[in-house]
């Protein structure tokens, strides 16, 4: 039967270890309880047979009845002990008292001459008793029937075998303790390789599928850490194969885009403004999509080159986010103004620096400033700004456009999906700016600007 879910392996096994220990612990308490009750019952039996054998020896037969030499000092002593009380009763024939404590009961059964019968009674305490027939002959007299029965009260012998089981169990308690121990060290030992592997996979970034590497591992642990190495390496060669064909892909049809954007630039120019009105407009929609195709085949490009082996291959550096944010701003000022758009920088003081690839930083910037320009509109102000915040450094791109709707701001980030349906947009371009923000340890956000318009912040480390 499988182990109920969601319960701890450990405790599992601390468990089913520790139970027969402590169910084999309670057994031998109460045997080792029978055994040292019945060794106190036998040295309590053994004492009152010898207590009764030397009362009868005080009684002698005589011609004329019964002699028994029974001194008061001698009954003193049998009394002496308020918590070991001793009493006696001497009856012949038996059952009529000849001294003694009447209380006494009658033994449960009959027994033969000479012969001890031990039982329990209560007089008024519980007391163990014992009873023993005789036959007296006397010279000219008839033989008598004697009873000599001798009480010891029960609690000496229950204080006994207490004694002997705390005797027994202690060290049996002690031993149990010291193996309780040794089972829940030896459970801990034992399951360290899989907290080794489970630190090692909670580790792990999404995107890591190197091996796992477990050192001295024991077999069971090790196929398990092989398992999920195997599959480790069939998720990394499926998404290498993805790669490929994207970058395969997007550098075949980057030739015959250009070369399509570029005849139908030229057909454009070609045809009169007052030719057919029809021809020209289909020549323009073949000309935006050639475009758009030559924008998605580039963002596919830069896409495949955010994955963590292209980042690895690229070498990580120092990157001045404040020249960064210099440098691209000034780049786009004219597409800014053939846009219709007032962009400008403003770029905080003190150490602006941040650990990544400059590429791919520069890369996520321009995909802000070109979405920004993009759905703005025309006469709006787009500014860049670079600030350190904490341990943060933020990249914001702010514009005074009419926004995003807050149910479409983390939608914006996944890949094919537009914001707008204005624009020569593909739907990547968020997307990637997210990639590499996660790539270096960051994140990617869009924020609503006041009194109206959007702010997207790239969060990088700051080093």
């Amino acid at each position: 039967m499988s182990p109920p879910a969601g319960r701890s392996l450990h405790r599992q096994l601390l468990l089913w270890l520790l139970l027969p220990q402590v169910v084999l612990w309670l057994v031998a308490a109460f045997g080792a309880y029978r055994l040292a009750s019945r060794h106190a019952d036998e040295l309590v039996d053994e004492s009152l047979l010898q207590a009764a054998r030397a009362l009868a020896r005080q009684i002698k037969p005589t011609a004329t009845g019964i002699f028994i030499d029974l001194p008061r000092s001698a009954q003193d002593i049998l009394t002496a002990d308020p918590q070991d009380r001793v009493t006696y009763r001497v009856s012949s024939p038996p059952g009529q008292l000849l001294l003694g404590d009447m209380r006494l009961p009658e033994p449960p059964r009959a027994a033969a001459v000479g012969e001890p019968v031990f039982y329990d009674a209560t007089v008024p305490e519980p007391m163990r008793v014992v009873s023993l027939d005789l036959h007296l002959a006397a010279a000219g007299a008839a033989d008598s029937a004697l009873r000599v029965q001798v009480a010891r009260s029960s609690a000496p012998r229950e204080l006994l075998a207490r004694r002997m089981l705390l005797d027994t169990a202690l060290p049996l308690s002690v031993l149990i303790a010291l193996m309780s121990m040794g089972v829940w060290a030896g459970i801990r030992r034992g399951l360290r390789p899989l907290a080794e592997l489970q630190s090692q996979m909670e580790g792990r970034r999404a995107d890591a599928l190197d091996p796992v590497q477990l050192q001295s591992a024991p077999p069971e642990v090790k196929a398990l850490a092989g398992a999920v190495n195997e599959l480790l390496g069939q998720v990394q060669q499926n998404l290498a194969v993805q790669r490929r064909f994207i970058s395969d892909a997007a550098h075949q049809l980057r030739t015959p885009l250009a070369g399509l954007k570029s005849q139908t630039e030229l057909a454009l120019q070609a045809v009169d403004a007052t030719a057919d009105p029809a021809l020209r407009q289909r020549l323009e929609r073949v000309h935006e999509s050639a475009v758009r195709g030559a924008r998605l085949v580039s963002q596919l490009l830069v896409l495949a080159r955010t994955d963590p082996e292209a980042v690895a291959a690229q070498g990580w550096a120092d990157v001045d986010c404040g020249q960064l944010v210099h440098d691209v701003t000034a780049e786009w000022v004219p597409r800014a103004l053939a846009a219709g758009c007032d962009l400008g920088a403003d770029i905080g003081l003190g150490p602006l620096h941040a650990q990544g690839v400059a590429l791919l930083l520069r890369e996520a910037l321009v995909n802000l400033i070109d979405n920004a320009l993009r759905y703005a509109g025309r006469g709006a102000t787009v500014t860049v700004r670079v600030r350190r915040a904490g341990d943060d450094i933020w990249l914001d791109v702010e514009d005074n456009g009419p926004g995003l709707a807050p149910e479409l701001r983390e939608r914006a980030f996944e890949r094919f999906v537009r914001g707008s349906t204005q624009g020569e947009g593909c739907g990547l371009g968020l997307a990637i700016v997210r990639e590499i923000a996660e790539r270096h340890g960051g994140s990617a956000e869009l924020l609503p600007a006041a009194p109206h318009g959007c702010i997207a912040r790239l969060t990088l480390p700051a080093v």
